[in-house]
């Protein structure tokens, strides 16, 4: 229940100063742009459009990015989101960590009817299991079991799927 991350070490100074030896410049003004376009459009249907053309991401039908949602600017074809989930203002989703002497890579699967609260940053390398609920402000830097609810930093499992559907029989 950890991540999945490749990791590539580095020779020379720390992994950020490389960064265009890893991705291409031109790749990354692009991606910038459509993400930040992204950001501030309010038209679900054309930011999905923008995310799966030009960032060749992977996003579910009526799949509901919230305004400002950050993705990641290098790698955000490693990032897919259901059909009909919900990402809340302000999200980070990173696909890439350039640390000091080594640089990770890793996939971020959310899957079908998630709920992911506003303010929350998603980590390299986690699955988010399908009807997942991540509170706001969470830090999510492991795998979420399918139907759980979780939150907090460091993030913490609040109630299993089995709790989630016993209270939602009451």
């Amino acid at each position: 229940m950890g991540r999945n991350t490749d990791r590539y070490p580095v020779e020379e100074a720390n992994s950020l100063w490389q960064v265009y030896k890893t991705v291409p410049f031109f790749k990354v003004v692009k991606n910038f742009v459509v993400i930040q376009l992204a950001r501030y459009t309010p038209f679900l249907g054309m930011k999905n459009w923008l995310y799966r053309t030009f960032l060749r991401m992977k996003v579910g039908d009526e799949a509901a990015v919230a305004l400002m949602v950050m993705m990641d600017v290098m790698f955000p074809e490693k990032i897919s989101i259901g059909k009909n989930s919900v990402i809340g203002y302000n999200t980070t989703i990173l696909a890439h960590e350039y640390l000091i002497k080594e640089y990770r890579l890793g996939e971020v699967h959310i899957g079908d009817e998630v709920m992911v609260g506003a303010n929350t940053t998603i980590l390299p390398g986690v699955t988010i299991g399908n009807g997942a609920i991540v509170s706001a402000g969470t830090l999510v830097h492991k795998d979420v079991p399918e139907g759980s609810f979780v939150g907090g930093n460091p993030m913490q499992l609040i109630r299993t799927k089995e709790q989630m559907d016993q209270e939602n029989k009451t």
